[in-house]
């Protein structure tokens, strides 16, 4: 079980990664995976700001002015 990072292991899944997603997807992939370990980390940590929350009023649909609305 310790053989199995070895260098030739490491290029014959860098062979399979590029023929799968190609050059074009794999630095994207890359920097999403990356940007995700990092929010990981940061998770663990405790350091992220938390999620911004949203209040009724910013999701309430404006009403009507007086002037636009029917009389009975």
């Amino acid at each position: 079980m310790t053989d199995l990072l070895q260098p030739w292991h490491i290029i014959v899944l860098l062979v399979v990664a590029f023929l799968l997603f190609g050059a074009r997807r794999l630095p994207e992939l890359g920097k999403g995976l990356g940007e995700g370990l990092k929010g990981f980390k940061e998770g663990l940590k405790g350091g992220s700001d938390p999620a911004p929350t949203t209040t009724a009023q910013q999701n309430a649909t404006p009403a009507a002015p007086p002037s636009e609305q029917k009389q009975a």
